[in-house]
């Protein structure tokens, strides 16, 4: 079938979910795109990551949202990821989750703050928070304007989602995205763990201040920038 790899990749990446510590239960799913061909995959609702197989997985039209290739029905956050493609038009994979730290930096209504470098190392500053949805939000089309509200945060702040590649949706939890469902799978494991970093930290000092922008911005540019000179180079210079 024309995108069986696809559905691995996607498959694969809801299970290192479970690898990885990020969810009980079923509380999480991964969706990845083929850009050329407009489709997006993502996990089938409410299976276990034990029993998931890669022909489980629902194809479905990025564009329209209209099922392509049925698998098993797609997660009810369908609409969420949907939206996010549509709308940052650089991310491959999107992963949401109710991972314990990061859920609960969103449950109390706070951004996480870049106190150190290695939240400066994936994230380009803050990790953003949502406004609360509307009742009238939440009654009808609630998937997809959560996306919407994701959406327009970023717009407020004058965030690029390559840059800050995730959020936290208000008394929800975090969606996190990447180049691809493995790369949003290592953010969203980044994400938890500078989640209970700064908790920790907070609990040491109430009154810990950001990490100065000068080193913030040389951290995630050192790893990120157009001239990042982190890890190996080609022809086999490397960097510490």
């Amino acid at each position: 079938m024309a995108h069986d790899k696809l559905k691995q990749e996607v498959c694969r990446a809801n299970k290192a979910l479970v690898e990885a510590g990020l969810v009980v239960l079923t509380w999480g799913n991964v969706s990845g795109v083929d850009r050329a061909s407009g489709v997006m995959a993502i996990k089938p609702s409410g299976v276990g990551y034990d029993d998931l197989i890669p022909k489980d997985i629902p194809l479905l039209s990025i564009k329209t949202g209209e099922i392509i290739e049925a698998g098993l029905q797609p997660s009810t956050d369908t609409p969420t990821h949907l939206l996010l493609y549509q709308e940052f038009e650089s991310i491959g994979g999107v992963v949401h989750i109710h991972s314990t730290y990061a859920t609960a930096w969103a449950q109390a209504e706070r951004e996480i703050p870049c106190l150190g470098t290695t939240h400066a190392d994936h994230f380009s500053g803050s990790v953003p928070l949502t406004r609360p949805l509307r009742p009238a939000e939440i009654q009808d089309d609630y998937e997809c304007n959560t996306g919407r509200v994701i959406v327009e945060r970023f717009a407020e702040l004058g965030l690029n989602a390559a840059d800050t590649p995730a959020v936290l949706v208000r008394h929800h939890g975090p969606f996190i995205w990447g180049e691809n469902p493995q790369s949003a799978i290592e953010n969203a494991i980044a994400l938890e763990e500078v989640a209970r970093m700064t908790a920790v930290t907070m609990q040491i000092n109430s009154q810990a201040l950001p990490c100065p922008e000068a080193l913030l911005e040389k951290h995630f540019l050192r790893k990120h920038g157009s001239n990042a000179y982190y890890g190996q180079r080609s022809g086999g210079a490397s960097s510490s």
